[in-house]
This record gives structure tokens, sequence and C-alpha cells, in this order.
């Protein structure tokens, strides 16, 4: 699999927010969303094409008890399958970081699933091809039925503006199945500025409307940046 980069770092969101972590992060997506904050691995893609034994040489120095997979989009890469059991062999918590679009029968820790919503879609104007296979792909709900029933999973909800909150009740009341305990909704930026003037209003409508509010704590730490 195509591979980016290897790092230690702590992670910044979601239910495990603060935990010391190997990251593993591919290279290659099969969606655009507009305000991906790591375009060296989906809009231009970087990295070399490691086999699992050279990604777990590289891993196992660092030492650590839980990895991070994540993108681009790790479950475009079929060689994930005897990594992440070569990993939970090696008694790794492992965590997979995913779109939703794609399933791959694999063992991991935690499924940590961000459907992306209306508000992802590159500008169709200069990105037309990429604008409909995003639009086509980005909503998978038999993929999501499987990998909830096979995993122990979270949901992190990219939201930008107040009016994609009634996209998210939709979303869920399509899947009842889902824990209402473990949907999370992170605002969109990646400046604190911009984090902050989300979460003003994002914050108190996640205690309203029953969500857990995730802040991007990386961004606070490290600002935008490689490695972190």
């Amino acid at each position: 699999m195509r591979v980016a980069e290897i790092y230690r770092s702590v992670q910044g969101e979601g239910l495990l927010a603060g935990t010391p972590s190997a990251f593993l992060r591919v290279s290659g997506c099969n969606l655009r969303c507009w305000f991906c904050d790591t375009p060296y691995a989906s809009w231009h893609p970087e990295g070399d094409d490691l086999a699992p034994d050279d990604i777990l040489a590289q891993l196992e120095p660092l030492g650590l008890e839980h990895v991070v997979i994540t993108g681009g989009e790790p479950l475009l890469f079929a060689e994930l399958v005897p990594l992440c059991h070569a990993l939970r062999d090696r008694q790794k918590h492992v965590t997979i970081e995913t779109a939703g679009t794609l399933h791959l029968p694999l063992a991991c820790n935690l499924m940590s699933i961000s459907p992306k919503l209306a508000n992802s879609a590159p500008q169709q104007a200069t990105h037309a091809q990429w604008y409909r296979r995003h639009e086509q792909t980005r909503h998978m709900p038999h993929v999501i039925r499987q990998l909830i029933r096979e995993h122990v999973y979270q949901f992190k909800f990219v939201v930008d503006q107040p009016h994609d909150l009634p996209e998210v009740a939709s979303y869920l009341l399509e899947f009842p199945e889902i824990d209402r305990s473990r949907v999370m909704l992170m605002p969109q930026g990646t400046t604190l500025g911009q984090l902050a003037a989300t979460a003003e209003w994002l914050e108190p409508a996640c205690a309203e409307l029953g969500y857990r509010f995730c802040p991007r704590y990386q961004i606070e730490w490290f600002g935008l940046s490689r490695g972190t």
C-alpha cells in the first residue's frame, strides 16, 4: 500500500483523544472533500509503496500500544487485512479512520467513521469529474450497516454551518441502529480562529440535540502540520 507517513503523536479527535499513538497515514482516497486537510494523501497523493512487513518494521520501534491507521482512505488497500491481523497479534489497539464507503474483512478495535455530508463536495465548476464521483460515492448505506455490525465504532461528522445539522439528523434517522452516544460533531476548520468561531454555536447545539462535541485538539496542540 502507498504510505504517506508513519509517526508518533497523540490522538486529537474522538473517544480516544489524548491517547499517545503511532499513526500510519496511507496515501490515496476515493473521495475529494474540498476541506481535506491532508491533500498529500488525497488530492495529490504522495508516498512509497510498502508491504505490511515493512510497515510493521517502522511501527514497532515507536513502542506504542495504540495504532491509528488513517489517510486518505485506508479501506482502499487490501493489504490492510493482513496488516491489521499482524498488529492485533502483537496486542496493539487498532483504530481505522474511514469515510465509511468501503469494506474489508479486517480486525480492529475501533472503526472511526466520518461520513461525508453534502458540505464536503468539491466545486463542480472547477472539479466536475471529481464532483460527480464524490457525490455518487460518499454515501453507501449498506457499507455503513456492515461496518457497525462488525466493529466497535464512533461517528464523527464534520460540520461547517448551522444548516448542516438537519442533514446529520436525517442521516441518523436512516440508521436507527447507530448508538447516539457514539456520535460526535466536529467543527470544520484548520485554524484556531475557524474552530473557535464554529464551536461557539456548535458546542451548545450538540448539548441541545444530544450529540457529543468533538474538538480538533491536534490543531490546538500542533497547528496544521504533517507528522502530528
